[in-house]
């Protein structure tokens, strides 16, 4: 379905939009767009997933805007345009983009530490395993806001391994829905750090703090303050912490057992308010809203005519931030990649094993939503689904597909 179909089947007309064009005038081929749909037709087909979105613009025009199969594996509801997702992490790249305004806004340095916002973190000690038993070492450096910003506080998530540290928060209430962010931060405060800060990149609740210290510098919860500086100037009207009842019948859902491994999918309710408004992984969006701030991003921090953050600050956010002393834990971060200020950032042409340009910056989300912005083709692409245990492998079709049509 090409972008001017699309506009037709849209079932909300009055969404903002951002332009529309026929692949071959924007540098896409439409065949191969075509070919990309169909490669998640037959995914749907075979059961891997219940639907997916997928948008491609490039030179700030939609070229390719296709919904395919259903929205909930348990409704004959077709998949839409204006579908409303969990997007988890691609909560992150927004909330880094809402602290660094408040950088360029000049209340702190990148440098500074976390505790002179959050002064529990003054005295977090550093977890260290010895004879299966875990002591007690003391930080050599504080951590700062850089180091939440590209994942190198020392915090970790409780599914990313099953180490002592790991397992203190597996145990907790870390991933209670009805804890504040204050209460969240001041718990993270309290538990050990997996490694001395600065000194490995671990995927983690470090943008939870982040959305913590937005409140504390801003003085408005992380949603009114998302709200006001990001999401309406952007006019990205469907983005929140939840949803409203009215839209019971626009949720896209996971199946409810992983359909390769046949363990149970357990996602959050979209309809419930949280107390913890999780600047890691909160948001609910939809398709056309994540792309209006993707082409913000890839216009250099502005979208018709609204700044949202200067065009310098973003270049360096979508930089390298790790260098070559910091040793990158998991598998989150591709070979001939490397992480910036709230994305990952490709730094080789080669190496990893899917498709895609030197300084290209993304990020995806759990459930299964990804986005990227490569500046030197001109283009973004967004990819909505719900299926947690399909997400890389659909984040490579979708990369690969989208490549094969740039002309």
């Amino acid at each position: 379905m090409n972008a001017q179909t699309a506009a037709k089947h849209a079932t909300n007309p009055t969404t903002p939009s951002l332009p529309l064009a026929k692949p071959e005038s924007i540098g896409l081929s439409g065949a191969r767009l075509q070919a990309l749909s169909d490669t998640f037709k037959r995914e749907v087909d075979k059961g891997t997933v219940p639907g997916v979105t997928v948008l491609v613009a490039r030179r700030g025009q939609i070229g390719w805007f296709d919904a395919i199969g259903r929205q909930s594996p348990t409704a004959s509801a077709p998949m839409t345009h204006d579908t409303i997702f969990r997007i988890f992490s691609m909560t992150k790249p927004i909330v880094s983009v809402g602290i660094m305004q408040l950088l360029e806004d000049g209340h702190f340095l990148l440098n500074d530490p976390v505790a002179k916002f959050i002064p529990e973190f003054a005295e977090t000690k550093v977890g260290v395993e010895n004879n299966g038993k875990l002591e007690l070492v003391a930080a050599k450096r504080q951590m700062t806001i850089q180091d939440l910003l590209r994942h190198t506080s020392g915090l970790t998530y409780d599914h990313t391994g099953n180490g002592p540290v790991q397992q203190l928060y597996q145990q907790s209430r870390l991933r209670s829905r009805k804890i504040t962010n204050a209460e969240h931060a001041t718990m993270l405060a309290g538990m050990p750090l997996v490694c001395q800060p600065g000194a490995e990149w671990n995927y983690s609740r470090s943008t939870d703090v982040l959305g913590r210290i937005v409140e504390v510098v801003s003085g408005k919860t992380l949603g009114a303050y998302l709200t006001e500086r990001i999401l309406a100037p952007l006019q990205m009207t469907e983005t929140a912490f939840h949803t409203g009842e009215a839209n019971a019948g626009r949720l896209a859902e996971a199946f409810a057992n992983d359909p390769w491994t046949n363990e149970k999918v357990q996602l959050f309710n979209m309809l419930e308010k949280p107390a913890m408004e999780s600047g890691g992984g909160g948001l609910v969006s939809t398709t056309m809203d994540y792309a209006r701030f993707a082409q913000m991003l890839l216009n250099g921090g502005s979208l018709d005519g609204t700044r949202i953050i200067g065009r310098k600050t973003l270049e360096f956010m979508a930089s390298d931030h790790l260098g070559t002393g910091v040793t990158i834990q998991g598998t989150l971060v591709s070979p001939g990649h490397s992480f910036g200020l709230g994305f990952a950032v490709r730094m080789q042409q080669g190496i990893a094993p899917f498709s895609g340009s030197v300084g290209q910056y993304f990020w995806s989300g759990m459930a299964g939503t990804f986005f990227w912005i490569d500046p030197s083709e001109d283009l973004i692409a967004v990819f909505m689904m719900q299926g947690p245990g399909q997400r890389e492998y659909t984040r490579s079709l979708v990369r690969n597909g989208v490549y094969a049509a740039v002309e």
